[in-house]
Order: structure tokens, then C-alpha cells, then sequence
């Protein structure tokens, strides 16, 4: 959980974390005591050249790292006293000799303030072992998995508590993710040279995130892929996995995985689709099997209802939908088969089909099969069809309500959808109609809480329609009334998951908020007064941010709502008291 505080008043002093690329840097190093040796090692796993500078020549008082690493020829050893010329003369050609960086391993060295105050006049990066005063940078706690890198940061307040943290953070991770970092950078790699699309280009597809780790996925992550964009989906389909398959899933791709995401539908769904025509029936002598088509709430696995646990239990095969979240998918047993549908932008229909069409396989081999679906499968799960269509190939289907997230998620933000002298009714829309195009927008109510799904990656679009009249109503524009632009309203992306956030802000602020925050699907709108029923905005702060989410701590009380501070909208930033890097 990622709290937050207010970036114009922070309570703590936290640091922008980065990753330093130092393939063929000098580092210079101070001491030769174990830290000095640990210094050492992890310059050299950076790729930097390491110069040692210790006092103490003989040999048997060096650490044995130091002396093992000298013996190899990795370590360069001066047996002398630090002279304030060697961080000019030292360094590499390219840079005119000025070392890349400095590290004082002993704190009582009477020459580490003196070091400290000459790097820093000369904009030389320094650390210094526990002294933060002394420091211009300092090392994290890291966790190496190929080319995934975990790191925290207490910021000098706890040192042995950040490697804790890492320990437990690296712990909840699956095996391989490392690998598939490498193996999905490649097929990115692959796909880019092979449409020779060029930096600017790539961003836009990936919705504004582009190769940059510190910015969230764009708001047009889930924008439609029209017929113009098909050189460039696959790019973007790559993101859409990278996104939503849990992580369990993800550590476990291999490269056939990943040439299945990329390349076209359209043969392997007329090869579905020739397989499985027919009447439905199974062969004979073999009992038909089941359709159970089960909604898995808004996110928590808490929120599941018993019957769909059950149905978790029993299935013979799961088809889960892309936004079902991995603390559900975790709870599906092993033995189970999964196959996560492979719905991008650009092709959800032909996707579609090919998952019914492996439903409709299952069931002829006598399987109980399971489509699992977040939320509810009737708001806007496209459940009703799907119920059409087993019906029509004689397979009757068992229907299982959930939690749908268009209540839940309001709850969740701490907004109630009604409350007496706010809100007298709830409006549930989808801010894109089929193949794209636009819904017809709903008029202002003010007693009234609208909800809106599948919207925020055509955010401003959506805030147009609602407060401006559009050219094609005609005669009938006048008869819309027109939503306020300082009508509250507020984001609600991943609900009652550990990484929900809540932006709060107006229909005035609300694209500038997205497209600053970045995107963190799936998420809805809420717009009306009742995002302001328990929650009083702050004057000159356009939006706030809140981040995580406190869980559902039944046994200790019954507080549902979300446990973080609030950054402002109005910087863009925000300040975390426990930083965690992802490199």
C-alpha cells in the first residue's frame, strides 16, 4: 500500500528515485572495511569500474572480498590516503578524469565532511554511510531478478526495516518474472523494428507511457484500434498484457505465449469456428457438460459471492475475462485449466468468439466450464449475449450474480450513490457505445449520481458531450440540460484492490487530472453532488489523489474506505513516506 502526503506540506523529506546507468563509470570507493566490499560488488554488478582508496597497504587487513575481487583484476586498489585531486584525475577520459560518483564506507572518517562538502560543490554524486546530511544520493535495498530490479527506501529513517520490506515485497512475487521482463522487452523490441515505428509514434500507441518506468499506463490505454491503426496494434496489445494478466500468469509466459498474442485473429478464429458448428451436441456415448457464467465482484476475492466460490472449486475449465484480478485467479485451483480471453482494443469481437467458441469445446467433452467475468455479468459483461448463444447451441447456462463495481467502487471512494438532500437516484452509463462511437450523453440532473464504465480512456471527449450541446442533436439540443463544469465528480480505478486510487476533482479538471496522473485501469467516473456528500474539497487544489486501499479488515472493525493522504493537483506531484523503485 502506497501512502501519500500533500506535496505542498510533506511531513517527511523523500527523494526522487531513479536508476543510474553506469556501465564503464568510476566509482570511487573509501575504506576498506565490509561495507567497502559490499560498495565494490554492487558497482561492479553496474557495470562501473571501481577504485578503492584505503590507508591500510597490508595485504591481511583488507576484507577478503576486497582482496578476491583485486586478485581477479575487477578492483583497483591505491593504498594510500584519499587526496582531493583524485576525484579530478581519476575518472574516465570522456568526462575530463572527474569520477562518476563517490562512497565513504565509514562515517567516522574525520575526512567525510571535508569529502562530502568538495563532491557536492562540484556536483559530484556522494554517499556517505549514515550520515543523510553528508549524502547527495543514496543506495536502496534492492532486488535483483534479471533485468527487474525491486528497490526500498526508508530515507535514513530504517535502514534494517527497508531490507525487511524488500524481503517481503520480493517475497509475494512469482518466480520467472524476471525472465519474462526479458522475454516480453524482446517481443517489443521485435515488433518495433519490424513496423519501424519511431519513439514519438510508439508513446502515443501505449497511451502516453512509452519505455519511461515512473508514469503510469496512458488514458488511452483502452482506446479503439480502428482498421488505420492495424500496423500498430500489436504494440498495444502487448501493453494490454502486460496490464492485466496477473503476474502468476505473466511469470509463466514463454515465447509461444507471446507470438499468440501478436499475431492476427482472423485465421485462428475461422479455424474455431469451422470446428465447433454444428448442433452443440457432444459425441455419442459422452455426457454434455455445463456453462456457468459467474460474475467475481469489483476486485477484493473477498467480495465473491459462495456460489461463485463454489463454482471456483468445481470448474473444469476457466474462461476469465482480462480484468478479472489475480487475488480471484489465485483462488482457481491448479489442477483447474485457465485461459485468460485476449480482449485488445481493436479486436474484442473476434476475441469473444474464439472464447465462446472454446466454451462450446468444453462443454462437448463433458466439462463444467466457467466464464468469469469482473463485476456483474449483466452491467455491461455481456452476459446476456453470451446466454444467447449457448442457448441457441442447446447448452442451457447457470447465471451467478456479482458485485458490480458501478455501486461498489462509489462505496469504496467513500461515496454513498444516494443520500437524502443529495442524491435521489443512481444513472449507470458506458462512456463508449459499440465499435467506439459515443453514447448519447444523459442531461444534468442535480439529484442525481450517473456512473459511467469504459470511459476514461476517451475522458475528454466524454466531459465535451456532457457540457456542451453537440451538432448532430439538432432541434433537441436545447432541450438537454447541460452537466455544470464544476459539476464534483471523481475516478475510481482498480476498487477495493491494493493499488485503488481515487483522483477527486470537476468536470473542469477532470481529462487535465487523467492525463497528468496517468491511467491505472480498470477504472469508472462518478459525477454529481454526492461525490462531495461525505468529502469537502479543499479551496485551490483542482484535484487530489488518493492511493491504496485498507482492505476489508473484518475481524479487527468494519472500516471500508481507503487509507492514504492526498497530493495535489494543482503540482502534480506527491510525496511517499516509504519509497518503492521498480527498474
Amino acid at each position: 500500500m502506497t501512502t501519500t502526503t500533500m506535496a505542498t506540506d510533506p511531513k517527511y523529506q523523500t527523494s526522487l528515485l531513479t536508476a543510474q546507468h553506469s556501465q564503464g563509470h568510476i566509482h570511487l570507493i573509501l575504506g576498506a572495511n565490509p561495507l567497502a566490499a559490499s560498495r565494490a560488488t554492487q558497482s561492479l554488478a553496474s557495470g562501473a569500474k571501481p577504485i578503492l582508496i584505503s590507508s591500510s597497504s597490508p595485504t591481511s587487513q583488507l576484507h577478503y572480498a576486497i582482496e578476491a575481487h583485486i586478485a581477479a583484476g575487477r578492483l583497483t586498489h591505491l593504498p594510500r590516503p584519499f587526496e582531493d585531486t583524485d576525484l579530478f584525475t581519476l575518472g574516465r577520459p570522456a568526462v575530463d578524469g572527474i569520477v562518476d560518483a563517490v562512497f565513504v564506507t565509514s562515517a567516522r572518517d574525520p575526512l567525510a565532511p571535508h569529502v562530502s562538502a568538495l563532491c557536492m560543490r562540484h556536483r559530484i554524486p556522494v554517499n556517505v554511510v549514515d550520515s543523510p546530511a553528508l549524502c547527495s544520493f543514496s543506495l536502496l535495498s534492492v532486488h535483483v531478478d534479471g533485468p527487474l530490479q525491486i528497490g526500498v527506501t526508508t530515507n535514513g529513517r530504517g535502514c534494517k526495516l527497508a531490507s525487511r520490506i524488500r524481503r517481503e515485497v520480493a517475497g509475494g512475487l512469482p518466480r520467472g518474472l524476471g525472465d519474462a521482463c526479458a522475454r516480453l522487452g524482446d517481443a517489443r523490441r521485435k515488433v518495433l523494428e519490424e513496423v519501424e515505428l519511431d519513439r514519438d509514434g510508439e508513446e502515443e500507441e501505449e497511451g502516453g507511457g512509452g519505455v519511461d518506468d515512473s508514469v503510469e499506463q496512458g488514458a488511452g490505454l483502452n482506446r479503439l484500434v480502428t482498421e488505420a491503426d492495424r500496423k500498430t496494434r500489436r504494440i498495444r496489445w502487448l501493453a494490454q498484457v502486460c496490464e492485466y494478466w496477473p503476474l502468476r500468469r505473466l511469470a509463466g509466459v514463454s515465447d509461444q505465449d507471446v507470438e499468440g498474442i501478436l499475431r492476427s485473429y482472423e485465421s485462428n478464429v475461422r479455424g474455431l469456428s469451422s470446428s465447433s458448428s454444428g448442433d452443440g451436441g457432444s459425441p455419442p456415448g459422452r455426457r454434455m457438460g455445463r456453462v456457468v457464467l459467474a460474475g467475481s465482484g469489483p476486485g477484493h476475492p473477498d467480495l465473491l459471492t459462495r456460489a461463485t466460490h463454489k463454482a471456483i472449486m468445481a470448474a473444469d475449465l476457466v474462461l476469465a475475462d482480462k480484468l478479472v484480478p489475480a487475488g480471484v485467479l489465485d483462488l482457481i485451483p491448479r489442477r483447474t485449466e485457465v485461459r485468460i480471453a485476449r480482449k485488445f482494443p481493436g479486436n474484442a469481437d473476434q476475441a469473444q468468439d474464439e472464447l465462446l467458441e472454446t466454451a462450446l469445446a468444453g462443454v462437448k467433452e463433458g466439462k463444467t466450464v466457467l466464464r468469469l467475468k469482473q463485476g456483474d455479468p449483466f452491467v455491461y459483461g455481456r452476459g446476456g449475449e453470451e446466454v444467447s448463444f449457448f442457448r441457441a447451441h442447446g447448452v442451457e447456462v447457470t447465471v451467478l450474480p456479482g458485485i458490480t463495481s458501478s455501486l461498489s467502487a462509489p462505496l469504496f471512494a467513500g461515496i454513498p450513490a444516494t443520500q437524502r438532500d443529495v442524491a435521489d437516484q443512481v444513472l449507470i452509463c458506458t462512456g463508449t457505445g459499440k465499435k467506439g462511437k459515443p453514447p448519447v450523453p444523459p442531461e444534468f440532473v442535480g439529484s442525481r449520481t450517473v456512473v459511467f464504465l469504459m470511459a476514461l480512456h476517451r475522458i475528454s471527449g466524454l466531459v465535451r458531450e456532457l457540457t456542451t450541446h453537440l451538432e448532430e442533436e439538432g432541434e433537441e439540443k436545447e432541450r438537454r440540460k447541460l452537466w455544470p463544469v464544476d459539476t464534483p465528480c471523481a475516478v475510481v480505478e482498480r476498487a477495493s484492490c491494493p493499488d485503488q486510487r481515487v483522483i477527486r476533482t470537476t468536470l473542469r479538471y477532470v481529462a487535465e487530472a487523467i492525463e497528468q496522473e496517468g491511467s491505472r485501469p480498470p477504472g469508472l467516473l462518478v459525477v454529481g453532488r454526492a461525490c462531495e456528500a461525505l468529502y469537502t474539497p479543499e479551496r485551490g487544489r483542482f484535484w487530489v489523489v488518493e492511493d491504496g486501499f485498507k482492505g476489508l479488515d473484518l475481524d479487527l472493525d468494519l472500516g471500508l474506505g481507503v487509507d492514504g493522504g492526498e497530493r495535489s493537483g494543482t503540482t502534480g506531484g506527491g510525496m511517499e513516506k516509504t519509497g518503492v523503485l521498480v527498474a
